[in-house]
């Protein structure tokens, strides 16, 4: 009867642990995962305590919490498969299962290291089936072994491509933006002298590479760990650019040429999968009910009115016709609450600060 049990728990650890694989790498929707999931944040909440008593070390200690939990992906599916295994295996050593050479040992350490070696891709064991039963039972488990190395080993490259891709979006927009983040000066250097027809590539270019981004961390939830030195390769500091371009775009330029642009497909892209973005890693990895445009304090948005002076002005020394009334100072400050309070929420939980991802080539306090 023991025996029976021992078996049916190795077949449901297994199970389990497939299960946890399945939904990380084949399924690929945020917030499915069984084991991995939480155990990733379990260390990223572990590697935040350690970062803030590393002092000014704190995005080195962070930077490694990525591929850590990577790493950890791969030995937590190992060891449950390798347990899964040993406790299927154990009831049979003696009987089912044989030893190479010499008497075969039947303690449970014997049967982890029997369960390991049948699902190796190299084959290579001390012990070797001699029932009909046990043989299937090792042929199963050199298949899920394969199977499953071959998935994980996918899934990191994988992984890895898509954060390559993310930072080469931070990195470009980094630069768009003369190296500021700012917003102001991003859409000055995109339409210089008013010229947004010339520049408008670079908009739908900037759209189709975040609606990329979205559906790259709803299939990577991962991703949401590896954090970089540099603010401007988070998700955070990126969606933040592109909802102020395209909120800047909506209420403060003016003109007949530039009325086209407020209504363009490219800026409509940029503003709702932004926001999508943002919301959409909000609710997977943050708790509670996302804020709402009613919580922003006075301070805050004269804070925003301030920022938004600056943009115009940059705007304007550029030769791009703007509107100064205060409609359109109402009109950027109404945009600004839909997004704001979400990425200042989102932000903290991804381990920066909102001074690290708002423009610091303005002159908001």
């Amino acid at each position: 009867m023991m025996s029976v049990l021992e078996r049916a728990l190795g077949a449901l650890v297994m199970g389990i642990v497939l299960l946890d694989v399945f939904l990380t790498v084949l399924y690929a929707r945020i917030g499915t995962g069984l084991m991995a999931e939480r155990a990733a944040q379990v260390v990223w909440s572990a590697f935040r305590r350690a970062a803030e008593a590393a002092g000014a070390r704190r995005g080195t200690v962070l930077s490694f919490c990525g591929p850590v939990i990577l790493l950890l992906y791969v030995l937590l599916w190992a060891i449950g498969l390798t347990l899964g295994a040993g406790l299927i295996i154990h009831p049979g050593l003696g009987t089912g299962v044989q030893a190479g050479n010499g008497p075969t040992p039947t303690n449970f350490l014997a049967a982890l290291y029997a369960g390991g070696s049948s699902m190796a891709i190299v084959g290579a064991s001390d012990f070797r089936p001699t029932s009909d039963g046990y043989r299937v039972v090792y042929l199963v488990n050199s298949l899920v072994g394969m199977t499953a190395t071959s998935l994980v080993l996918t899934y990191i490259m994988q992984v890895y491509g898509a954060l390559r891709q993310r930072n080469a979006l931070g990195l470009r927009l980094h630069v768009l933006s003369g190296e500021t983040s700012d917003a102001g000066e991003l859409l000055a250097r995109v339409g210089a002298r008013g010229q947004f027809s010339a520049g408008y590539s670079h908009l739908i270019s900037l759209g189709d590479a975040m609606t990329a981004m979205k559906e790259t961390h709803h299939f990577y939830p991962v991703l949401f760990y590896f954090r970089f030195e540099q603010p401007y390769y988070s998700v955070s500091t990126q969606a933040h650019l592109t909802l102020d371009t395209a909120s800047l775009i909506r209420s403060s330029l003016a003109g007949k040429d530039a009325a086209w642009l407020k209504e363009a497909a490219a800026v409509e892209t940029l503003w709702r999968v932004s926001q999508m973005l943002v919301l959409t890693l909000e609710t997977a990895f943050l708790p509670g009910d996302p804020p709402t445009a009613d919580t922003v304090d006075p301070a805050e948005r004269e804070r925003w009115r301030a920022h938004w002076e600056t943009a115009v002005s940059r705007l304007d020394e550029a030769g791009i016709p703007v509107a100064r009334e205060e409609s359109a100072a109402q009109a950027y400050l109404d945009l600004r609450a839909q997004w704001w309070p979400h990425i200042a929420r989102l932000a903290p939980a991804m381990a920066y600060r909102s001074e690290d991802i708002e423009a610091r080539g303005s002159q908001t306090p």
